[in-house]
């Protein structure tokens, strides 16, 4: 599948805001090597090498790509053409961290500014550049944050396309549940479907049946589905250009235990609650709450084991994160999963997750496939 990108405008917008937020934090500028914050901010899906890239990003000036010369193609198919950043090539031999230096602006005379990094340079990168700039860089964590939780309107549109498409893979799970395969078989089946229905790979699958649907981060196994087994199956993948999907329904094979459809009915209350909180002004740690406050009412607090939810975008898991101790307060544009579940080690386990988009007044839900436990009959 080639790769895609948005229109230049939407990057160009966006290099504005992040040297707006270098300014405000009083910063120099901020150097992003790359990973997904240069995906974000140009498009370009360049490698980190021991020969350093860089996208410098001054606070005050124009932005500047510091590349090698043998990676110049790199940037072909990111936006920094069209954009008309300045193109700062260098061969073996210069000091490319002087050249970023140059491009801030960094004179070396008196205290120098702080200049902010992306969390995902490498060492190698990080310690020369702090000698040439006189002092240890920050994280560009704080400036960027804000940028990337709130999703402009080219993202939520790609969100909701690779809902969508998670939502047509879910569909055909059932076909794939016969007693006497493997979850390993079932998994296969699922990473064929998931590139078929428009993802560009597949970035995780969980067939957890059984007692293994008890264990939250459980991939796959040798072991074979039977008659009765709940399985857990959470599955996920970026949709050009690079946003990610991410839904968990459950199924039963046959007709479940009372027991467990009665758990289950609870964990769905408590799903459904949760998503119904959430709005602008309501915090992360208040979503989690109330998704918990459910199933404690009903003795289930000690096997929900992991946090509600956790933001959606170019990476699977970024800010926000919906859990206890988090008193952000949502804002519109925000996109995370809302995914509470129960755990009964050694038995069964059930989650039910939606990716949803914070509106004016309330929550979008980009999955739309039934939340009830799917019962599955060949």
């Amino acid at each position: 599948m080639t790769a895609a990108r948005f229109s230049t405008d939407v990057y160009a917008q966006r290099l504005r805001a992040a040297s707006a937020a270098a300014a405000d934090a009083g910063l120099a500028g901020l150097v992003i090597t790359p990973g997904y914050d240069l995906r974000y901010l140009i498009g370009s899906r360049a490698q980190t090498f021991e020969r350093l890239t860089a996208l410098v990003l001054p606070a005050a000036g124009d932005p500047t790509i510091v590349v090698p010369r043998l990676e110049l193609a790199s940037l072909k198919e990111s936006a920094a053409t069209e954009l008309g950043i300045a193109v700062r090539d260098w061969v073996d031999g210069e000091d490319p961290y002087r050249l970023v230096a140059d491009a801030l602006g960094a004179s070396g005379d008196g205290e120098p500014r702080a200049t902010a990094v992306t969390d995902s340079m490498p060492a190698l990168h990080l310690l020369p550049l702090a000698d040439v700039l006189g002092r240890v860089p920050v994280l560009a964590t704080d400036v960027l944050r804000r940028l990337r939780m709130i999703k402009d309107a080219a993202e939520i549109d790609a969100l909701r396309k690779a809902g969508a498409a998670i939502d047509r893979v879910h569909a055909r799970v059932p076909e794939f549940l016969v007693p006497g395969r493997t979850e390993a078989d079932v998994a296969a089946d699922i990473a064929e479907a998931i590139v078929a229905e428009g993802h560009s790979e597949v970035a995780f699958i969980i067939v957890g049946s059984g007692p293994h649907g008890a264990d939250p981060h459980h991939e796959c196994s040798d072991r074979q589905l039977q008659e009765g087994d709940i399985v857990v199956v959470d599955i996920g993948g970026p949709y050009e250009p690079g946003y990610n999907s991410d839904s968990t329904r459950t199924y039963s094979i046959g007709e479940p235990d009372p027991e467990v459809a009665q758990r289950y009915a609870v964990l769905q209350r408590a799903q459904q609650a949760a998503v119904q909180a959430v709005r602008p002004g309501v915090s992360a740690e208040e979503v989690d709450a109330t998704a918990r406050n459910v199933l404690a009412e009903a003795g289930l607090a000690e096997a929900f084991v992991h946090r509600t939810g956790h933001g959606i975008g170019l990476s699977v898991h970024e800010e926000p994160y919906i859990v206890a101790g988090n008193d952000l307060r949502l804002e519109e544009g925000m996109a995370f999963s809302v995914e509470p579940g129960i755990y009964f080690p050694g038995q069964w386990g059930a989650r039910i997750e939606d990716i949803v988009i914070v509106t004016a007044d309330g929550a979008e839900p980009v999955n739309q496939r039934p939340h009830e436990l799917i019962v599955v009959r060949h």
